[in-house]
C-alpha cells in the first residue's frame, strides 16, 4: 500500500504517524488488505504496520515501526554539520535549547516545565519557519512527568497546533531518552489522546488507537 499525506496548507508531508494507523484500519476493515501485518510505502520509506488489537473485525490498536531516527543535520534537513542535541537556537531575540531530528520528517524538540504555559501560537510559527530549517520543521514542546511518561504539545509544519502528532511523539521520546530524561518505553500524553512509544535498539515502535469518526463520499 502507498500512502501520501497533505497538510492543511497543501504541502505534502513525508510521513504521518497518526495517518498511517488510520490507513491501516481503513485498509483492513474495507478488505483492501486482510493481513494483520503489511508494509506501507511513504516518502520517508517503507513502514511496517501490525494490527495488535481487533474486536469483531474492527481494528482498535495499530503498531508502527517508525524506523530509525536521523540526527545528521543535512538529512533532517537543518543548516550546519553534525548533530543538534540540546543546543541553543535564537529566535527573534529569544533563546531556546533545542534537540533536532528526523523521524521521516523534521522535528525540533524543546523541553519545558509546563507545556500549558507555552504561547505556542506565537513561538511555533517562528521556529517552524526559522532559516536554519530549509524545509521548515515541526515543533514539539515537551514536559517530562516521570521516566515513563511525558506530555507534549505540537506545532505542525503547514498546519499549526494540532491535537496529536505520531512522528512528533516518537521524536519527543527519542530526544527525552538520549538526554537522560526518560527510559526507552514512554507513554506520550497529547491533547487528542495517548500513544505508547518504545525506542527499541535503533528503531522506534509506536502503538496507538485508530477510531472511525465519520464516513462520506467524494464527488
Amino acid at each position: 500500500v502507498k500512502m501520501r499525506i497533505f497538510n492543511a496548507d497543501g504541502s505534502e508531508a513525508e510521513m504521518c504517524g497518526n495517518g498511517i494507523r488510520c490507513l491501516t484500519k481503513f485498509c483492513y476493515e474495507n478488505g483492501i488488505i486482510r493481513q494483520k501485518s503489511f508494509d506501507v510505502e511513504t516518502l520517508a520509506g517503507i513502514k511496517r504496520v501490525w494490527i495488535i488489537d481487533i474486536e469483531n473485525d474492527e481494528v482498535k490498536t495499530v503498531r508502527v515501526n517508525m524506523g530509525k531516527p536521523i540526527f545528521d543535520r543535512p538529512l533532517i534537513p537543518m543548516v550546519g554539520e553534525g548533530k543538534c542535541i540540546d543546543e541553543v537556537l535564537e529566535v527573534n531575540g529569544e533563546v531556546y535549547k533545542v534537540t533536532c531530528l528526523s523521524v521521516g520528517n523534521p522535528h525540533c524538540i524543546i523541553f519545558t516545565n509546563d507545556v500549558s504555559s507555552i504561547p505556542i501560537d506565537r513561538i511555533g510559527p517562528k521556529i517552524e519557519n526559522h532559516k536554519i530549517f530549509p524545509k521548515r520543521t515541526n515543533v514539539e514542546f515537551v514536559q517530562v512527568i516521570n521516566s515513563g511518561e511525558i506530555k507534549v504539545r505540537v506545532w505542525e509544519r503547514g498546519v499549526g497546533e494540532t491535537l496529536a502528532c505520531g512522528t512528533g511523539a516518537c521524536a519527543s521520546v527519542v530526544a527525552s531518552y538520549i538526554l537522560g530524561k526518560t527510559d526507552k518505553k514512554v507513554k506520550v500524553r497529547l491533547a487528542g489522546g495517548s500513544l505508547e512509544v518504545v525506542y527499541a535498539g535503533d528503531e522506534i515502535l509506536m502503538d496507538g488507537p485508530a477510531t472511525k469518526v465519520f464516513a462520506g463520499e467524494l464527488f
